[in-house]
């Protein structure tokens, strides 16, 4: 062993030598896999690469952290460990029109003006959003100490072993300054043809994607797989730095570039947001020519001083987005529309199409918004039309095959009456809208559907209060408003049929349980037209009372980042309607806010992990499991991707099952999570 050999004298030729070599072997480096300008061959490159291997051999305590030759690990990891990062680790909202990006403008604007009081303008810097996997470096005094993941923004994985194998990061910088960084690592195109040319020879699956196989490789435990892949990295952020942060955006892409990191090169400082969308209307055109994937461009304000006034909603910066290219698009035949009745009287029309598998799922629905969305597109019963999943929502018809029609084609009109409604069931088109409601909103069945509503997980969370004791409750007349739920008496419901006097004392139980909500839940839960759980969610951040919103004008609501026009004007006609004035009266009467539960359940077993939920749990239902995830700290996808920890696979688990085992995700049984729970 190195350790017990006696101390050997080092001569001054070897020290000077070994480091001449070092300094070599780097400059070649950065020319090759940063600046992309290679001044020797690469069999050149490795034949320095082993004198120095051997001088180091023969001199182990000459052996230094940023030596070339410490970038593969010589044994494979037990296991990634954890790390809290020092910096939250954000991602953007999306975009995916230009009429998207003049609203995200506009909104900043309207946010720094009333912030400062001033008509401010900021400009952007926008760069290729490239598809890879994002990674997190810290360097103390130029040194790389760690790398780490995304994971859930808060805690990553330790994979440092792994990224030092990919050459165009610098284990030592120009500088030697305690910095941390950001950035994306990824695959070439070119490198994922020649290992999949090699696989397939050998019998192997080829790789579906190279996003996928760069995200799977650095989360490998054996360091030289990862070495074996070629991955590459682009650095696009400081996150915090020694020394100081430049005022720009496009000055602290320089900077990284000084430091000795690879910046993408075709980075743009644009002076408006007609720049943008210039920029982003050349490059979707030719971004299939480059060697890597991107999905899009990313924007950013420029200026450092208004991303600081900006700041951050509870889930992405304020300051930057990601406007995406137009997503993947198949083709198939609109079968019917069908129109739905919300609870909150909108009427939206449905198309139900012939299956068809689009970005990796069966889709048979799609939304057609509106009649003027119906207009435009001028679709038809029988069409054949283009279908669009973009960012995992909900799929958009984006337009139709007119070479495909027949004559057979039926236009659609929106019928006078819909079943569902109040009244006689007729609906009217609402003044200044595309959308259609109900004339009548008070109809049985929208009347169930918000007490529904009220009473769900992500409301006041009455357990026992069903759906069908809801319907009960309201045949036999012992609630008309949500406040009536907290007066139920255990003799009301005693009369009830099949009412034991268990079951109403455990019901009761649960309704007292209720009375205690948060703000966001309670906002969420009024039923309130365009508002939903992020919008709630957004109104308690910003107001903290329901007070403070109730008082709260058209002007006020506008300001808060996320709401719209059409938004802020229902908030203010919903607060200043004399029966809303009514129930809000009497529901805070009955119930009690408190604040969102602490961090302080969280299980280390489940922060900072995502789990996927496929199949039937036979001892809860989804949501509970859902919840129970969260609660403990972790949290919920509904898509498998190499960044999820764990798959909970229930009973006719489907695709997504398949998926994990395709992508090497661990996989749980039911029992075994039910086993973490506890």
């Amino acid at each position: 062993m190195a350790e017990n050999r006696p101390t050997q004298r080092i001569s001054t030729e070897v020290r000077e030598r070994l480091e001449k070599l070092k300094k070599t072997i780097e400059h070649h480096r950065y020319a090759y896999h940063v600046l992309d300008k290679p001044e020797i061959s690469e069999a050149a490159l490795d034949s320095l690469k082993d004198e120095l291997r051997k001088l180091e051999d023969a001199y182990p305590e000459l052996v230094t952290a940023d030596s070339p030759t410490q970038r593969v690990a010589g044994k494979p990891l037990p296991e990634f460990k954890k790390v809290v990062h020092k910096i939250a680790q954000w991602s953007f909202n999306d975009a995916f029109t230009p009429e998207d990006m003049y609203e995200f403008d506009a909104r900043m604007r309207r946010f720094l003006l009333a912030e400062t009081g001033t008509s401010l303008a900021p400009t952007y810097t926008v760069e290729h959003k490239i598809d890879g996997l994002k990674i997190v470096l810290e360097y103390v005094k130029g040194i790389l100490v760690t790398a780490a993941t995304r994971g859930d923004g808060k805690v990553g994985e330790d994979v440092t072993e792994n990224v030092k194998t990919i050459e165009s990061i610098p284990l030592r910088l120009k500088k030697d300054i305690d910095i941390i960084v950001e950035g994306e690592i990824w695959m070439a195109k070119s490198v994922l043809k020649e290992l999949n040319k090699e696989r397939v020879k050998n019998g192997e699956e080829p790789f579906a994607n190279p996003r996928n196989i760069a995200a799977g490789s650095i989360r490998q435990l054996d360091p030289k797989i990862a070495a074996s892949r070629r991955l590459r990295a682009f650095m696009y952020d400081i996150a915090q730095s020694s020394q100081a942060i430049p005022s720009t955006q496009h000055e602290e892409l320089n900077v990284l570039k000084e430091l000795g990191f690879k910046v993408n090169q075709y980075y743009q400082h644009c002076g408006d947001i007609d720049g943008v969308i210039k920029y982003w209307n050349e490059w979707k055109k030719k971004m299939e020519k480059q060697d890597y994937l991107a999905d899009g461009v990313v924007v950013k304000v420029d200026e450092k001083k208004y991303q600081e006034i900006l700041g951050y909603t509870g889930k992405a910066p304020r300051w930057g987005i990601a406007f995406k290219f137009p997503a993947e698009q198949v083709t198939t035949v609109l079968e019917d529309i069908v129109l739905q009745v919300g609870r909150t009287g909108v009427v939206t029309p449905v198309a139900h199409l012939r299956p068809v598998v689009v970005a990796g799922s069966t889709v048979s629905r799609a939304t057609l918004h509106n009649e003027d969305e119906i207009a435009r597109l001028d679709v038809r019963i029988g069409d054949t039309v283009i279908l669009q999943k973009a960012g995992d929502v909900i799929p958009d018809i984006v337009a139709v095959v007119q070479e495909m029609r027949t004559g057979k084609e039926k236009p659609y009109k929106f019928p006078t009456h819909v079943e569902g409604c109040g009244g006689d069931g007729r609906i009217e088109r609402i003044s200044g809208q595309a959308a259609w409601r109900c004339v009548v909103n008070d109809s049985e069945e929208l009347q169930k559907r918000r007490f529904y509503h009220f009473v769900s997980k992500k409301c006041f969370d009455i357990d026992g209060l069903g759906p069908k004791i809801i319907d009960v409750l309201l045949e036999h007349g012992l609630i008309t408003h949500f406040d009536d739920i907290f007066t139920l008496k255990k003799g009301d419901l005693l009369t009830l049929p099949r009412f034991a006097e268990k079951s109403v004392d455990n019901l009761l139980e649960s309704i007292e349980k209720g009375r205690k909500v948060t703000l966001a839940r309670f906002i969420a839960a009024l039923s309130i037209p365009q508002v939903g759980e992020e919008t709630a969610i957004d109104l308690a951040k910003n107001f903290k009372t329901i007070e403070a919103i109730r008082v709260a004008t058209y002007d006020d609501f506008i300001k808060v980042y996320g709401i719209g026009e059409v938004v802020a004007h229902s908030l203010t006609d919903w607060f200043a309607h004399k029966d809303s004035i009514k129930l809000l009266d009497r529901l805070l009467r009955q119930i009690e806010f408190v604040q969102p539960k602490s961090s302080s359940a969280q299980n280390a077993a489940f922060v900072g992990k995502t789990f996927v939920l496929t199949g039937t749990l036979s001892t809860m239902s989804r949501d509970d499991a859902q919840n129970a995830i969260r609660a403990l700290g972790g949290d919920v996808s509904s898509s498998v991707s190499v960044k999820t920890s764990y798959v909970v696979a229930g009973e006719s688990a489907g695709s997504k099952l398949v998926k994990a085992e395709q992508l090497g995700v661990k996989i749980l049984t039911e029992d075994e999570f039910i086993a973490m729970l506890k």
